[in-house]
């Protein structure tokens, strides 16, 4: 006897051939968010719009009290998820396809399942990707910091403890087959978790306390940053040894050195200090990414005499285009319009 989600997906199946065969050419199932007694066979879930009349084809409702939710799914946001810049990597890769009328839609799809395998699998990109999960739990972090509601306060930190979570599964080379379901037991699995980080998340759940809470949340991220530093300290094979793209980031930011030259022998220090803190951010991003000794520029800054900030700032970038240089890429610079011209004809 066929379950609910079998007899969904056959009457779905029926409609886009009946109905929508120019317009749906992919449908796709998973159960990852439902619960274990609703999670026999493949509910029904996406499908790929083929053109616009596909997404009058969307449906949400309720079948025994359970609810049911056939949406369109971009080729944007699937690629997304494929890039891990979206948090939803089960979506993807614990999905099957329940019907299929277009065989190159169907390897586009399993090719972004390749890819989001592969990007897991590498320790520079998952690593990356886990630095910026932090960021968001800071961020998140300094806005709760001046919250007085309880509800505000729990909210903030329970997406904080979901980014943490995300962060560490990608520094493990994995992500939660489960979702949110099974979250807190598939960290307790991981080899590697930063210290006290189970039992900090139990006290954050368990607290009913502001201070507590946002006291809490601050040691766990400052654990989950000391685990990453931890990682980074010791030579690893996920930092980039691609130094043209080191040379390629400095031909984006090599204006911003420019400004803060221009502003500190003008002495307008609050835009030299600007300037020089997108400077300092940006530096933070390319040592942790080629595994480059500390770029100290702010701590050279005195705005009363900004000229050690200048020479500091002047020693950094020439310390970085020699990185680039003697690592066997180059620094695509030319004195004039003209040589440019020639050199590029």
């Amino acid at each position: 006897m066929e379950n609910v989600n079998e007899s969904l997906a056959g009457w779905i199946i029926s409609k886009i051939k009946n109905e929508y065969c120019d317009d749906i050419k992919l449908l796709v199932g998973d159960d990852v968010y439902k619960l274990d007694i609703d999670r026999p066979g493949n509910a029904m879930s996406y499908y790929f719009p083929a053109s616009e009349r596909a997404n009058k084809f969307a449906r949400t409702f309720i079948i025994d009290g359970i609810g049911y939710d056939l949406f369109p799914m971009s080729w944007e946001r699937i690629e997304n998820i494929a890039n891990l810049d979206e948090d939803n990597a089960a979506v993807l890769l614990d999905s099957t396809i329940i019907y299929s009328a277009s065989e190159d839609e169907k390897q586009r799809f399993m090719s972004l399942q390749s890819l989001l395998r592969s990007h897991l699998a590498d320790p520079r990109y998952s690593h990356k990707l886990a630095l910026q999960k932090i960021d968001v739990a800071m961020d998140l972090f300094r806005t709760m910091s001046f919250e007085d509601t309880l509800y505000k306060v729990r909210k903030a930190a329970g997406y904080i403890l979901i980014y943490l979570s995300h962060s560490v599964a990608y520094a493990n080379h994995t992500y939660f087959r489960r979702g949110h379901n099974e979250q807190v037991a598939d960290l307790a699995k991981l080899p590697h978790i930063p210290d006290d980080f189970l039992t900090l998340t139990t006290a954050i759940i368990a607290s009913s306390s502001i201070p507590d809470i946002v006291d809490l949340c601050r040691r766990l991220i400052k654990s989950t940053r000391q685990f990453f530093a931890d990682m980074e300290s010791k030579p690893k094979s996920f930092y980039n040894r691609n130094y043209q793209d080191l040379a390629g980031w400095y031909h984006e930011l090599s204006y911003a050195w420019r400004e803060v030259y221009h502003w500190c022998e003008r002495k307008d220090a609050a835009k030299a200090f600007i300037r020089g803190s997108f400077l300092q951010s940006e530096m933070d991003v390319i040592q942790s990414e080629f595994g480059l000794p500390e770029m100290d520029l702010l701590g050279a800054f005195d705005g009363a005499n900004l000229d050690n900030f200048q020479e500091r700032a002047r020693l950094l970038e020439t310390r970085i285009i020699e990185t680039i240089t003697k690592n066997g890429a180059y620094v695509d610079s030319y004195d004039s319009i003209e040589e440019f011209l020639v050199r590029n004809s």
